[in-house]
């Protein structure tokens, strides 16, 4: 079920945005030839903690995880797609980096993620970049008044697929409030006009929510 928020819920949730706004800012600082994995984890632990927030990622163990997640962050170089564990890598010239973070503050949560290249940067992955920023743009475009669920996830599949990029079918985007997976689920392929649902309660690798 969606919760409706209300006005002060959502600039509550705008601080919760901003933090980690402020957490990927630091992770993409502390990122260079050399610098591992861990210690881009460690400069998003840094925000958080200055902030007075906490990690939705830290300990979070969905019923298809072996174990805890580990970090505060999820690190996902070059083609390795979501989810990549902060570990002790260390960035090569050319890496393609994706970071993903989440904050909570004061009962409410934020959750966001930034790709961007290491060093010398390889023209396909500029322009995958350019590509998922341009299909983000259109899922946000779609999220108007009297859209349904399918209408955001046509807008962004055919922005990636114009563009030749994969996306991965199990998983998706994802509604956030209280807790960092909430209502409504929102596929990467949908059929415009067409609703969506999620069971967050339960996810699963192929229902991630």
């Amino acid at each position: 079920m969606v919760e409706i928020k209300t006005d002060t819920a959502l600039e509550a949730m705008r601080e919760a945005g901003r933090v980690v706004a402020q957490a990927l800012a630091g992770a993409r600082r502390a990122a260079a030839v050399g610098v591992s994995l861990r210690e881009l984890d460690e400069a998003a632990r840094t925000v958080l903690a200055q902030a007075g927030a906490s990690s939705p990622f830290l300990g979070y163990q969905p019923s298809f995880a072996p174990s805890p997640f580990p970090g505060v962050i999820c690190a996902s170089v070059n083609d390795a797609v979501v989810h990549g564990i902060p570990d002790d890598y260390r960035l090569r010239d050319g890496d393609l980096v994706s970071i993903d973070c989440g904050a909570q503050l004061d009962g409410w949560t934020g959750d966001a993620a930034i790709s961007f290249t290491v060093g010398t940067p390889r023209p396909a992955d500029l322009e995958l970049i350019a590509a998922t920023q341009q299909a983000l743009d259109a899922g946000i475009a779609a999220a108007t008044v009297g859209h349904r669920m399918g209408d955001i996830s046509h807008a962004i599949s055919t922005v990636a697929r114009a563009a030749g990029c994969g996306m991965p079918t199990d998983f998706g985007g994802h509604g956030i409030g209280r807790q960092m997976h909430e209502d409504p689920h929102v596929p990467n392929h949908g059929r415009p006009a067409a609703a969506s649902r999620c069971a967050t309660d339960s996810p699963s690798p192929s229902n991630p929510c």
